[in-house]
């Protein structure tokens, strides 16, 4: 692939405001885990290689297991695997991610509610928000893995 713009560089303004939202989420009330779950998954939607890389070594440096990264994809299909606040984390996350779709869904927004607060809400809808902001960087920028 061809070099392409380092955002970072080319515009550090537009970077640090992404690296901003990045600071916050480490202030939010979620732990490591659901966050490195959270970025996994809506970065298998995006087929971004660069975040899947860089997020399954995070969870696993945080205790995740390689079985639950390995079967993340099939979630709905190893629920036993999953707690049923995991769940809700993992449908609203494809749900926002795939927003052309139906968006988050009633159903999926009820069921978030009995687990968390509006606070929670509004921060794992952010996390969702700025994890696929980092996906369109990423590919779009051709970001290489590191090895």
């Amino acid at each position: 692939m061809s070099a392409r713009v380092n955002i970072a560089k080319t515009d550090a303004a537009a970077y640090k405001a992404m690296m901003g939202l990045e600071g916050y989420l480490q202030t939010i009330s979620l732990n490591p885990i659901q966050k490195e779950l959270i970025k996994i998954r809506a970065s298998q939607i995006n087929g971004c290689a660069f975040c899947l890389d860089m997020h399954t070594k995070d969870a696993v440096k945080y205790g995740e297991t390689p079985q639950r990264i390995y079967l993340l994809n099939a979630w709905r299909e190893a629920l036993e695997l999953f707690t049923e606040e995991e769940q809700i984390l993992l449908a609203m996350t494809e749900e926002i991610t795939l927003i052309s779709h139906k968006g988050l869904t009633e159903e999926t927004y009820q069921k978030a509610k009995t687990f968390f607060d509006d606070n929670q809400i509004a921060q794992i809808i952010m996390a969702i928000v700025t994890i696929n902001g980092w996906n369109r960087i990423a590919i779009s920028t051709h970001l290489p893995i590191m090895k």
